[in-house]
């Protein structure tokens, strides 16, 4: 795989970063996606204006899915597709808590190449690239060797829409009960970054987009690392973690 892939996106993030970081000190710009629930801000809308022009400057044959819509994904025939979402933890940005990221993901039809989470508040940076694995600040990380239900520490999210209807409420419930505790961070691209080197031992989230857990892109990568601790007897009934 062609190294400028993972090193465009590393770029990207961080320059959107810039802007997420700069508009934290301006007003808030807050407009709602249908309901007072779902937020959207100019640093979402900035930020994804930066990633979507500098990755169709960088690869002008590639789709692009973004959070906000300013992609091109049906315009382009392309087999590879970058997976945007321009500030993950919108609510958190909006007020001040500095749990957000930016993420950008490369699929080849279906197969994750890379991958960037950066967390700009923090300095943070989560990066993975096929064959190559998973970093933290350049450095090599893994997932945790916690081997039980019990002695895990979890996190999960909760929809911003039809929260009444989610059955997350209980599988919270029964999770904390069964765990050292749950965590609620409120960036599932982060959270996912997260389990990837080990501060978490398992997640679970129902209706995530693609572009929220670019970090492992499919459902079944993050039911995988969650089943590393669970075993039939420890796990809730019904577990979305055991499904």
């Amino acid at each position: 795989m062609p190294k400028n892939y993972l090193a465009a996106a590393i770029e990207i993030a961080q320059e959107a970063g810039k802007i997420l970081i700069e508009e934290l000190s301006l007003p808030l710009d807050i407009r709602y996606k249908g309901d007072e629930v779902d937020l959207v801000t100019q640093a979402d809308k900035r930020s994804e204006r930066l990633i979507v022009e500098q990755l169709t400057k960088h690869f002008p044959d590639h789709a692009i899915a973004a959070e906000e819509g300013t992609g091109h994904e049906s315009a382009s025939a392309s087999e590879f597709r970058w997976h945007v979402d321009p500030l993950d933890g919108t609510t958190n940005y909006a007020h001040g808590y500095p749990c957000f990221s930016v993420s950008i993901a490369l699929a080849q039809r279906e197969r994750l190449l890379a991958a960037v989470i950066f967390n700009p508040f923090y300095n943070e940076l989560f990066t993975a690239e096929r064959g190559e694995g998973a970093a933290f600040n350049g450095k090599k990380v893994h997932v945790s060797k916690v081997g039980t239900l019990s002695t895990s520490l979890l996190c999960t999210g909760f929809p911003v829409r039809n929260r009444k209807a989610s059955a997350n409420l209980q599988y919270y419930g029964d999770f904390t009960q069964r765990s050292h505790g749950v965590r609620r961070d409120g960036s599932a691209a982060l959270d996912l970054a997260s389990v990837a080197c080990g501060r978490f031992d398992g997640f679970w989230e129902f209706g995530i987009l693609p572009q929220a857990f670019c970090w492992l892109k499919k459902p079944v990568a993050k039911l995988r690392i969650s089943r590393a601790i669970l075993t039939s007897s420890e796990a809730p009934s019904s577990s979305p973690l055991m499904g």
